[in-house]
């Protein structure tokens, strides 16, 4: 399956939520596996511009998309989510230019 990068920044209302609940964090990994079938491979909290790197694998754009906006129109979170190429296959695949 696709893997993606989502970067992740919190508004000022998912700082509170996440303050009062940070196990919210973990209960939408759960959520996003159960009603999108995006498994969370690995999560990140970073400083900087962004809060969060997450890295997930989904069936496609179409179901990563479809995930990112419903997470984002809850007013917690910005994204900006990015396909990841496996560096072996995109070699590969440039060698096939010729």
């Amino acid at each position: 399956m696709p893997i993606y990068v989502m970067l992740t920044t919190l508004t000022d209302e998912g700082m509170k939520t996440l303050k009062h609940k940070p196990e919210r964090i973990k209960e939408v990994d759960k959520e996003v596996m159960e009603r999108f079938g995006v498994k969370v491979l690995a999560q990140y909290v970073v400083m900087g511009p962004y809060d969060f790197v997450n890295i997930l694998e989904a069936p496609d754009n179409d179901t990563i998309v479809k995930m990112a906006v419903e997470l984002g129109s809850r007013g917690t979170i910005r994204t900006l989510t990015m396909p990841a190429i496996d560096v072996d296959q995109f070699i590969k695949d440039l060698k096939e230019l010729g």
